[in-house]
C-alpha cells in the first residue's frame, strides 16, 4: 500500500515516468497561483496539468519529510501524473470537464477515494481500500480535479483521546505549522491546511465536526468555508457525528474556495440530509460585498488573547471603510450552554456512526470495542496520548437513546434558534463576526493542545455556515509572525451573504502571505 512506501520513493517513480516537455513553466509564478490563473495559463498552452502536478510533487519532496518536515501529506496518488496527461489531452481537443479541469486537489485522509487507503491517520486502517469514491470525490472528479493524494490529520479527526496533539497521527507523524514548525497546525484538517498554505497543492478538502476546518485554516493563513449541514454530502467520510459532520473546501483565496464549494455540493441519495441548490455561487464574489451589510460584533467571542483582540479591532476599521454597518455587542447569549449536550451527542453518534462506516469496509473491526482492543495491542497508537474518548463513546448504550435525543434537541436549539438566530433577529443583522481562534501554540506532546478560545462552536453545533479569511499576523519580537483569521458566520443557508461580506473584506485587506519556507 502507498502508506507503506516512502513518499520519496513514490515521487522518484512518478517523476521518472514523466515525459520531458519542450517548455517548462515559470515555477516562481506557480507559487500562490489560484485556480483561475492556472486555468488561463493552461488554456493558453503556457502550462500543462502534468507540469503542475510535477511542480507540487517536487515541493512535497522538498518540504514534507525534509527541510521543515511539515508532514502534511500521508500518501500520494500513483495515478496523478497519468490523470494529468489524460486531462491535458482532453484540453487540446477542446474538452473541458469543469472548473477544476487539471487542478490538483488533496483530500483529508478520512475521505474515501479509490486507489488510496482511507486511514484516519491510524495504522489500524492502513489497509482500508474503499470500493468506491465518496460523493464529494466523485463531484470533484466530474469537475476535472486530479486527486493528488491524502493529507495528514489529527488521528480519528481528534476524537480519540483527551490529551491529543493536533496534527499528530500514527501514520503521518506530527504535522507542523509552515509559519513556525515548532507550532501546531491545529486540527483536525491540519494537513490539508498546511499543504494549501505552503503551496504543496492548489486546493484541498477538509472536514469539520467542531472547528476542524476553521481552526487550521486560520492558524495556517488560508480560507475555508464550513457549509450548512447537508450542502455537501457526508457519504464516504469516516464519521464522528452525523448531526455536525461536514466536508469543506480549503484554499488560499475565497474565490477558489467558492469554486470548490460549487463543485462539491449536491443532492446525494446516500445522504438523507443532503440537498441541492441552484445558487450562482460565483455571483456572490462581490468587491463591494460589505456595503450596507449590518455586521454584528460578537464580543463574548473575544477577550482570551490581547494581541488577537488588537488585530481584530484593526479589521473593524477596514469593514467600516468598505461600507459595513457595525453593530456592537451582538453577543450570543446562550454561548457554551450547549457544551455538555454537544459532548453527549458526539459520543453517542460516534459509536453508531463509526460502526456503520466499518460495516462497509473489509477491515477486521466491526465496532469501537474492536478498535479499542487493537489500539491497546499497538506499539505506536497510544504512544503519545490515550483513547479516553473511544472508551467513553463505547460506554454509551441503547438505554441512553432518550437522553441523547434530548441533548441533541437542546444543543441545536441553544446554538441555533436561541443562539445565532436570536442575535441576528434582535439586531437585524446580515452577518456575525469574531476572531476565529488564537494564534498557533507550541507543539506539546506532554500536555497536549493549548486552546484559548474559538468562534467555531455555535455554527458547528447549529449546523450553520462559517467562513474564515486571513486577518493578518500576530507579531512578537524574536518570534515568527503567526497568521490569524476573521470569522463570518450566520444562520442556515446564509452562505451567499457570508461570501459577499467575506470577499469584500478579503479584497480590501489582502492579508494572505505565504510562509517563509
Amino acid at each position: 500500500m502507498l502508506n507503506h512506501i516512502s513518499l520519496s520513493f513514490i515521487l522518484i517513480l512518478l517523476l521518472s515516468s514523466c515525459a520531458v516537455t519542450s517548455t517548462q513553466p515559470d515555477y516562481a509564478d506557480l507559487i500562490e497561483a489560484d485556480v483561475t490563473s492556472l486555468q488561463a495559463r493552461m488554456n493558453k498552452g503556457e502550462l500543462s496539468s502534468e507540469q503542475l502536478v510535477n511542480f507540487y510533487l517536487h515541493r512535497i519532496e522538498k518540504y514534507n519529510r525534509q527541510g521543515p518536515e511539515l508532514r502534511a501529506i500521508i500518501s500520494i496518488n500513483k495515478d496523478a501524473v497519468q490523470r494529468a496527461r489524460e486531462l491535458d489531452r482532453l484540453r487540446t481537443q477542446g474538452e473541458i470537464s469543469g472548473p477544476l479541469h487539471g487542478i490538483p486537489v488533496l483530500l483529508k485522509d478520512n475521505i474515501d477515494s479509490v486507489g488510496l487507503a482511507n486511514t484516519a491517520g491510524s495504522e489500524l486502517l492502513k489497509d482500508n481500500l474503499p470500493a468506491d469514491d465518496a460523493f464529494v470525490v466523485t463531484r470533484l472528479k466530474e469537475a476535472g480535479a486530479i486527486i493528488l493524494g491524502k493529507a495528514n490529520l489529527s488521528e480519528w479527526a481528534n476524537f480519540r483521546g483527551e490529551r491529543s496533539s493536533s496534527g499528530w497521527s500514527a501514520l503521518g507523524g506530527q504535522a507542523r505549522n509552515p509559519y513556525d514548525p515548532t507550532t501546531s497546525p491545529c486540527g483536525s484538517s491540519g494537513g490539508s491546511a498546511i499543504a494549501v498554505a505552503a503551496n504543496l497543492v492548489t486546493i484541498a478538502v477538509g472536514t469539520e465536526t467542531d472547528g476542524s476546518l476553521v481552526c487550521p485554516a486560520a492558524v495556517n493563513g488560508i480560507v475555508t468555508i464550513k457549509p450548512t449541514l447537508g450542502l455537501i454530502s457526508r457519504d464516504g467520510i469516516i464519521p464522528i457525528a452525523h448531526s455536525q459532520d461536514t466536508a469543506g473546501p480549503m484554499a488560499r483565496t475565497l474565490r477558489d474556495a467558492v469554486i470548490m464549494l460549487a463543485s462539491m455540493q449536491g443532492k446525494d441519495s446516500a445522504d438523507p440530509a443532503s440537498f441541492a441548490t441552484n445558487t450562482d455561487w460565483l455571483s456572490h464574489l462581490q468587491g463591494e460585498g460589505l456595503k450596507g451589510k449590518r455586521i454584528g460584533i460578537v464580543r463574548n467571542l473575544t477577550g482570551y488573547h490581547e494581541l488577537l483582540d488588537k488585530q481584530f479591532e484593526a479589521q473593524l476599521e477596514i469593514l467600516e471603510a468598505r461600507g459595513a454597518i457595525l453593530v456592537e455587542d451582538a453577543n450570543i447569549e446562550t454561548l457554551r450552554k450547549w457544551s455538555e449536550d454537544e459532548f453527549t451527542v458526539l459520543l453517542h453518534e460516534f459509536k453508531t456512526d463509526l460502526a456503520a462506516y466499518l460495516a462497509g469496509t473489509g477491515l477486521p473491526y466491526a465496532n469501537l470495542s474492536d478498535l479499542i482492543a487493537a489500539n491497546q495491542a499497538s506499539d505506536i497508537e497510544l504512544s503519545i496520548y490515550g483513547q479516553e474518548l473511544f472508551e467513553m463513546a463505547e460506554e454509551r448504550t441503547e438505554d441512553q437513546q432518550q437522553d441523547y435525543q434530548q441533548a441533541l434537541e437542546r444543543a441545536k436549539r441553544l446554538a441555533g434558534k436561541e443562539g445565532i438566530d436570536a442575535v441576528m433577529e434582535k439586531h437585524q443583522l446580515d452577518v456575525l463576526i469574531a476572531p476565529t481562534v488564537g494564534p498557533a501554540w507550541k507543539i506539546d506532546h506532554v500536555n497536549g493542545d493549548h486552546y484559548m478560545g474559538s468562534a467555531s462552536s455555535a455554527a458547528a453545533v447549529a449546523g450553520y455556515p462559517h467562513i474564515t479569511v486571513p486577518m493578518g499576523f500576530i507579531e512578537v519580537p524574536g518570534s515568527p509572525a503567526l497568521p490569524v483569521g476573521l470569522s463570518f458566520f450566520g444562520p442556515a443557508n446564509s452562505e451567499p451573504v457570508l461570501i459577499e461580506a467575506a470577499y469584500g473584506y478579503e479584497q480590501a485587506s489582502q492579508h494572505r502571505k505565504p510562509p517563509p519556507l
